[in-house]
């Protein structure tokens, strides 16, 4: 069994267990989602870019808590709503290699459509 698959496995346990699969709908887990995309962004709001790669003790520990929180919510939101994140995320780096071809792309931080 894969790591996504045990986690996925563990969510839905936690959730059976609280009846809380109620209100676990895909618009709840996606807004859900952001909510703690948006602390994991808040945790590294106001640090410079040195600061940000050079985190104290205590604030690689809040990063990493807010970082859990949006891998699980992804990882609840992918079950409810049938998404093999695995297969995706394969899928989508393989697309993405393709839009962003290592010859053209190299050093550039540009939208894939400015190389069309």
């Amino acid at each position: 069994m894969s790591v996504l698959n045990d986690l996925r496995e563990q969510l839905r346990r936690f959730a059976k267990e609280r009846d809380w699969e109620q209100y676990h709908s895909p618009k709840n887990l996606a807004m859900a989602l952001v909510v703690e995309a948006g602390e994991l962004v808040e945790q590294l709001q106001w640090l410079t870019e040195e600061q940000s790669q050079a985190l104290t003790p205590v604030q690689h520990q809040a990063v990493a808590e807010e970082a859990a929180d949006v891998l699980l919510y992804l990882i609840r939101f992918a079950d409810r709503t049938g998404i093999d994140l695995e297969r995706a995320a394969r899928d989508k780096i393989g697309k993405n290699a393709q839009k962003y071809p290592a010859d053209k792309v190299r050093g550039s931080a540009r939208k894939y459509t400015d190389y069309q």
